[in-house]
């Protein structure tokens, strides 16, 4: 079980240093959006680097950080770098959007590409942090990163009688998000379904979820390029999702571009295709309201952003 005290001390560690984001309700819809793509740094990757960071004690923040990330999760743990002094280094894939480079970057992190994609960047961060003893930041398998994740799901429950009757929509990858909110949520008295949703073209934790294993993914090309890559072997996240997760949906590119198009021409609001998963498997009606779904980020490049609203409009 994990302890959710945990995710009440992230609470009030990272406080001052986030955003508690907007919860709005859309009547037609019967649905609120927990828009996190409004937090600092774009994403809600901020709450568990910084939970992380800031747990840690000097000596591992002297060391100097090392992580891996597709550019969310680097750009929250070059913030709290930042704020602490703390060097830090993030592996990064040679396809990592150029914009969340740039981002990483322009907070102090020294960025360095690798071949491949996300699960090769992260092999290469935790060899490079072993073998140059520094401090190692997970984006999901730790238990701080899940607390700090977690925050979210105390945010919604602050803000928003939830019961059995709702159900909860996250984004899912290597699930530090899912674990860290539905543990939250099973802590409350009644506590809602969480559901998570990922794309078809990366279905790692799925088929994790599933009683499958990794080896048989096949994956291909996705627009929710957050959401990549393979799952570490004994992840903590594994058992946690498996405990707090009641299902995990699995949406299409086409659904993908269609929930970016729809939060822009419904809401007014930018949102990246790996915060779009959750309300593509809305949009799709593979879930019934009433529902919170959770918008994780908006770091998407503008051109890519302007190319997606015109393919869905044609």
């Amino acid at each position: 079980m994990f302890p959710l005290h945990w995710i009440s001390l992230a609470a009030a560690r990272i406080r001052p240093h986030i955003r508690h984001t907007p919860l709005v309700w859309d009547a037609q819809q019967d649905w609120y959006l927990k828009w996190e793509n409004q937090q600092v740094t774009g994403s809600f990757k901020a709450r568990g680097a910084l939970n992380k960071v800031l747990s840690l004690e000097a000596w591992e923040r002297e060391q100097g950080l090392v992580t891996a990330s597709a550019g969310n999760h680097g750009q929250g743990v070059a913030y709290a770098a930042k704020l602490t002094g703390t060097p830090v280094k993030v592996f990064a894939s040679e396809h990592a959007s150029a914009k969340k480079v740039s981002a990483m970057r322009e907070l102090g992190a020294e960025v360095v590409l690798v071949p491949g994609g996300y699960e090769q960047a992260e092999a290469a961060g935790i060899c490079f942090a072993a073998e140059h003893s520094k401090t190692w930041v997970s984006a999901y398998n730790d238990p701080q990163v899940i607390a700090g994740q977690g925050t979210i799901g105390l945010e919604i429950a602050a803000d928003l009688a939830l019961d059995e009757s709702f159900t909860v929509v996250v984004p899912i990858s290597g699930g530090g998000l899912a674990a860290g909110v539905g543990a939250a949520l099973r802590g409350l008295p009644r506590p809602p379904r969480v559901v998570a949703a990922q794309p078809k073209a990366s279905p790692f934790m799925h088929a994790l979820f599933n009683g499958g294993t990794q080896s048989a993914v096949v994956e291909s090309p996705t627009l929710a390029d957050g959401l990549t890559g393979a799952v570490q072997d004994g992840s903590l996240t594994i058992p946690l999702v498996r405990q707090f997760i009641h299902n995990i949906l699995l949406v299409s590119e086409e659904s993908i571009a269609r929930a970016v198009a729809f939060a822009w021409s419904e809401y007014g609001q930018v949102i990246e295709p790996s915060a779009a998963v959750a309300l593509a498997a809305v949009l799709d009606k593979m879930v019934k309201p009433p529902l919170v779904v959770l918008i994780s980020g908006g770091n998407i490049h503008p051109q890519q952003h302007a190319k997606i609203l015109e393919q869905m409009a044609e």
